[in-house]
C-alpha cells in the first residue's frame, strides 16, 4: 500500500494516465478520498523539471481531471442529498443538516470550491457537498473552473522550481511536500472550520 500510495511510484508506473486517473477520481469519488493529490501534483512537476515529463501537458490533464472529477462529485451529491437526509435525530443523517449544508453552500459555496483544492479529504467531500446542498450549477462551475486553475498553476511550478533549485529534494519529496502545504494551507483549515460551524454545530 505505502508503494501504491507513493506519487513517484505512481507516476513512474502509469505515467500521464495514472496522474489523470487519480486526480479525476480524488477530486470526486467519495471514497478516493485517500488518493495523494498535492503530493502527486508536486512530484509531476518535480520529475517534469527533471525531463521526465512535459509540465505543459501535465498541467493541462490535471486541470481536465480536477475539473471534470468536481463535476462527477456534484451530480452524485445531487442525486443522494435527498435520499441519505431522512433519519431524524441522526447526528449526520437529519434532514435538517440538509437544510444547513443548502445555507452553508449558498452563502459560501464560491469561497469553499476555491479554498478546497488546497486542502486534503475536504477537496474530495466538498464538490458532493455543493450538489447535496444544491449549490447554484453555474456558480459552481465557475468556482471550480477557478479553483483547479490556480492549484495547477501553484503546485505543479513550485514542485517544478524546487526540482530546478535543489535535484536532490528528490529523496525528500513526501515529507517536505507534507510540512510545505500544512504550514501554506493552516489558515484555510482554520477558515474553514470557523465558517462551518455557525451552520453544523447545533
Amino acid at each position: 500500500m505505502e508503494n501504491f500510495l507513493n506519487p513517484e511510484v505512481i507516476i513512474r508506473a502509469f505515467g500521464y494516465i495514472g496522474i489523470f486517473a487519480i486526480i479525476f477520481a480524488e477530486s470526486g469519488i467519495f471514497f478516493a478520498f485517500f488518493l495523494p493529490g498535492d503530493t502527486l501534483l508536486f512530484t509531476a512537476g518535480f520529475l517534469a523539471s527533471q525531463g521526465y515529463l512535459n509540465i505543459a501537458l501535465v498541467m493541462f490533464l490535471v486541470f481536465v481531471a480536477s475539473f471534470t472529477g468536481l463535476l462527477v462529485g456534484y451530480f452524485i451529491g445531487k442525486k443522494i442529498g435527498e435520499k441519505i437526509f431522512y433519519k431524524k435525530g441522526s447526528w449526520l443523517f437529519d434532514p435538517k443538516n440538509l437544510k444547513r449544508t443548502r445555507l452553508f453552500y449558498e452563502k459560501y459555496g464560491d469561497k469553499t470550491m476555491v479554498l478546497s483544492r488546497f486542502v486534503p479529504i475536504i477537496r474530495t467531500f466538498a464538490p458532493l457537498l455543493a450538489g447535496v446542498g444544491n449549490m447554484n450549477f453555474r456558480t459552481f462551475v465557475k468556482s471550480s473552473l477557478l479553483g483547479s486553475a490556480l492549484w495547477v498553476l501553484i503546485v505543479i511550478p513550485t514542485g517544478y522550481f524546487i526540482g530546478n533549485k535543489i535535484p536532490s529534494i528528490h529523496e525528500y519529496v513526501m515529507p517536505v511536500v507534507t510540512i510545505l502545504f500544512t504550514l501554506t494551507f493552516l489558515p484555510i483549515i482554520w477558515h474553514f472550520l470557523k465558517q462551518g460551524k455557525k451552520y453544523f454545530k447545533k
